[in-house]
């Protein structure tokens, strides 16, 4: 962000502390920026919950149960898409996995710029692997597995990509833009029935896809941060000036998949 004005929330001033994730690997996905603070000029804007990045216990827990769910095809034939994707935390950890290719959509473009900043770091250092079940594991000698690109667009306008794919929130926005979500996925994914699945963590909108014709729950439930999560998250939440948002030890999620 050099020569840059900072995101409200991005200052130490403002509380802003560097998560062990980005100490450990260089990368810049800490902060906690309130969604009345994320402009774009974007008619949904207003609809922004607030930009904080997903422990990456929770992401590994949540792919954890998706794949015991059996998806329709081999991991490697899904494309990841983070709606909502910020400064690519979870990008980063989904190209662990041997995805077809990872996707973030982003509608700042401050997030969005970030968001490509790290994943070229990412791909030049190595990456940390989510098979030695620690919250952050130890770096990788070769690049991420699955190929990543972040696209800065609203999230309702994203055309998917053909072939199977999951979809993964982290509350990024109201009811109204889950609205528009769901029925743009719904008629995009029409006569493809099995071909999208979404993980939804800090799954505050989940009426909303239970009131959407042609998704099937297959989980709801707590994922639990790990113990290095925990501990990094309820001090970052602690030190908001503000005190807006509290840290707990896990997150409500839940697993979706569409069967038309």
């Amino acid at each position: 962000m050099s020569g840059r004005r900072l995101l409200p929330g991005l200052k130490v001033m403002e509380g802003y502390i560097r998560h062990p994730f980005d100490l450990e690997f260089g990368t810049r996905t800490s902060g906690l920026i309130a969604g009345r603070h994320l402009k774009s000029g974007h008619r949904n804007d207003r609809h922004n919950t607030a930009y904080y990045a997903v422990a990456p216990s929770v992401l590994q827990g949540l792919v954890v149960r998706w794949r015991r769910s059996r998806p329709a095809a081999p991991i490697d034939e899904f494309t990841f898409v983070d709606l909502g994707a910020g400064m690519g935390r979870a990008l980063l950890l989904a190209s662990e996995y041997p995805f077809r290719a990872v996707v973030g959509v982003e509608l700042n473009p401050t997030l969005a710029r970030i968001a490509r900043k790290n994943a070229a770091l990412w791909r030049a250092a190595g990456s940390p692997s989510t098979r030695s079940g620690q919250a952050f594991g130890k770096l990788r000698t070769g690049s991420a597995l699955a190929p990543i690109r972040v696209v800065c667009r609203d999230a309702v306008e994203f055309k998917f990509p053909a072939g199977p794919c999951v979809a993964f929130m982290f509350n990024p926005f109201s009811a109204t833009v889950m609205r528009g979500l769901l029925g743009a996925l719904a008629k995009g994914f029409a006569g493809r029935a099995g071909q999208l699945d979404i993980l939804y963590a800090n799954n505050e909108q989940e009426k909303m896809l239970e009131r959407q014709a042609g998704f099937a729950r297959l989980f709801q439930g707590q994922v639990r941060r790990s113990r290095a999560d925990a501990i990094a998250d309820h001090r970052i939440l602690a030190n908001q000036p503000e005190g807006e948002y509290a840290a707990s030890n896990w997150e409500d999620c839940s697993v979706w998949r569409w069967v038309g």
